[in-house]
């Protein structure tokens, strides 16, 4: 049976071992410890293990180097025109020193919501209600710069800083909604008499390009006619020609032309001619044609 100074012992080396692996610090990644050695600042331990002196040494803050998001409540605003609107902001940041994070103020999430509260209303104390509502890239990096520089001090870089929501009042709600609705209408309306105006130069359009297609028809239609009408009489006429030319070559006798005269003769009466005047030439040969005629119809007959 173990004597009480043995086991003492055993207890006592159980307690060292337990203090020995309590001082080992594993710090994980994206993550550094903040160590004070007898009060005072000593070192920040980054990613990997470390042993703390016990009793001497201690972790005093355990600091997360990721980037941050903030979502602050609505906090109310005036305007330049004395307008008192709710708008939320939304703050992205990283703690770049923990030393400054830990040591550089107090409560540093609160000292953070309260400056934003104070650098949006000078912010928005200086623009009216509808330069507000259509300023929000302006307004967040203005906030952006003047959040940067002031949390400096304690370690914090702010990456971005976003204009949640701006809601102002009921009655201005209402307001902008018949304004914007108004909007819409005069637009709705202009688009609907440029559509009828469109139309109307269209059909315009169509009517004068068709009055001048079946202008440019008859033209061509008329021009066609007078074409074949002029080929025609110049067949005609080369026809003529052609015969007088004929007639010359073959060197007709004094009958033959009296008969082509005829027939000339009776081409000019045409049936329309009530009086025509007949050379002497012309006359006996008639007659002789006539008594040709007869003969030849009296040896049928026999």
């Amino acid at each position: 049976m173990p004597t009480p100074g043995t086991i003492a012992i055993i207890i006592l080396v159980v307690l060292i071992l337990a203090v020995v692996v309590s001082c080992i610090q594993i710090v994980q990644q994206s993550k550094a410890y903040v160590i004070e050695r007898l009060g005072a600042f000593h070192s920040v331990w980054g990613v990997g293990m470390h042993f703390k002196l016990p009793f001497i040494e201690r972790v005093v803050k355990k600091v997360s180097l990721k980037e941050q998001v903030a979502d602050f409540d609505p906090q109310p605003v005036i305007t330049k025109d004395n307008v008192t609107m709710q708008i939320d902001t939304v703050i992205y940041f990283q703690i770049t020193d923990p030393k400054l994070y830990t040591y550089g103020v107090e409560y540093p999430m609160s000292a953070i919501e309260n400056l934003t509260a104070t650098t949006l209303r000078n912010i928005i104390g200086e623009l009216e209600l509808d330069q507000s509502l259509t300023s929000r890239d302006t307004i967040n990096a203005k906030m952006r710069s003047i959040l940067d520089e002031a949390t400096d001090p304690w370690g914090i870089k702010v990456n971005r800083v976003e204009l949640k929501n701006i809601l102002p009042p009921r009655e201005i709600q209402n307001a902008m909604e018949k304004q914007m609705k108004a909007e819409r209408e005069r637009r709705e309306s202009i688009l609907q008499a440029e559509g009828e105006k469109a139309s109307k130069v269209l059909i315009a359009e169509g009517e004068k390009q068709s009055v001048l297609l079946q202008a440019d028809a008859a033209k061509q239609a008329k021009i066609m006619a007078a074409e074949a009408e002029a080929t025609s009489i110049l067949k005609v006429q080369q026809a003529l020609a052609d015969s007088m030319r004929m007639l010359n070559e073959n060197a007709p006798n004094d009958q033959v032309i009296k008969l082509k005269a005829l027939e000339a003769l009776e081409k000019v009466a045409d049936g329309k001619a009530t009086k025509i005047i007949i050379p002497s030439e012309i006359q006996g040969l008639a007659g002789l044609a006539a008594s040709t005629k007869a003969l030849v119809e009296g040896d049928k007959a026999e």
